[in-house]
């Protein structure tokens, strides 16, 4: 229940707690990872963006996982493989984190609430939508940093290495977070 100092608020009290509960629990998702050879670890990260957005809507979704990046950039290893610093944001992969909270918007995005089939295609769509500008930008910033790959390569190399697996988790993030968010919503979290 929201109190008369926190109508006026961007944020009530329960929504950053609940921001930081979800970056914290987006902090033990990307520590689950398999090195890879090229350099970009095979991870369920996308998952946890994809079901931070379903759950807490884009605006809040964004929120959460801004707040991931920056605790990240401070320096705390909550980046795969316990990574953290601004190195793990300016570096090769980079691009693929800073992007993120885009992700989260379109994860979060619910159009047409009121026609259920619709509404879960409209949101299945912005979701694997919001993973290809993920792709794209994390592609885009690698390619810019490596003397080795071209975008084309690299763009080439992820659809074969990261982009199906990354669909699928994507689309099993926004079911489950539709699941999740419904007795939240019902006990007035959300």
């Amino acid at each position: 229940m929201m109190d008369s100092k926190e109508k006026g608020k961007l944020f009530t009290t329960q929504n950053l707690v609940l921001a930081g509960m979800f970056a914290a629990i987006m902090a033990v998702i990307s520590q689950l990872s398999i090195p890879m050879p090229g350099g970009v670890p095979i991870t369920i990260q996308v998952f946890g963006i994809a079901l931070i957005g379903a759950i807490l809507g884009w605006k809040l979704g964004f929120f959460a996982v801004l707040i991931y990046i920056l605790v990240g950039a401070a320096g705390l290893p909550v980046f795969h493989n316990f990574t953290g610093g601004i190195q793990s944001l300016v570096g090769l992969t980079g691009g693929y984190i800073l992007s993120w909270p885009i992700m989260a918007v379109f994860c979060g995005i619910h159009l047409f609430p009121e026609k259920k089939g619709l509404s879960l295609v409209s949101e299945l769509v912005l979701a694997v939508t919001g993973l290809m500008i993920v792709e794209f930008i994390g592609a885009a910033q690698w390619a810019f940093l490596s003397s080795e790959k071209t975008l084309p390569a690299i763009m080439i190399y992820s659809f074969a290495a990261f982009i199906p697996k990354d669909i699928v988790i994507t689309i099993l993030g926004v079911l489950i977070g539709r699941q999740i968010k419904k007795p939240m919503t019902k006990a007035g979290l959300l």
